[in-house]
């Protein structure tokens, strides 16, 4: 096994060190959820969106669609900025994350391959 334990380290400190220098954390909380929803321009098309997979009875996609903006807006929560605090990541913070990740993740999979139609 080529790498190891210490490549994966080296990618976590490049990972976090591309999220710092990027400022994502930043511009993620510096979202304007209310002007977002009431902006026409984004309001119209992602409604529209929705109400064609509602005509269509596409509710996989539906479901997979709304997971993804639970995502997006949880990932603007005051509780993801405390993950990182001085430059280390709060383990015991971070593990809920992980796991629901995860599961989101498992579900996602499970709608799009498994099940029935």
């Amino acid at each position: 096994m080529k790498g190891g334990v210490n490549s994966m380290g080296n990618f976590i400190d490049t990972l976090l060190a591309w999220m710092n220098n990027t400022h994502l954390p930043q511009q993620i909380k510096d979202v304007d959820y209310m002007g977002l929803f009431t902006n026409p321009w984004f309001l119209v098309p992602f409604l529209g969106l929705l109400g064609y997979l509602l005509y269509k009875q596409a509710f996989k996609d539906l479901i997979i669609v709304l997971l993804f903006v639970a995502v997006w807006f949880v990932s603007g929560m005051d509780y993801m900025q405390t993950l990182v605090v001085d430059g280390e990541v709060q383990v015991s913070k971070i593990l809920p994350v992980i796991y629901g990740g995860a599961v989101t993740l498992a579900f996602v999979i499970y709608m799009l391959f498994g099940g029935s139609d």
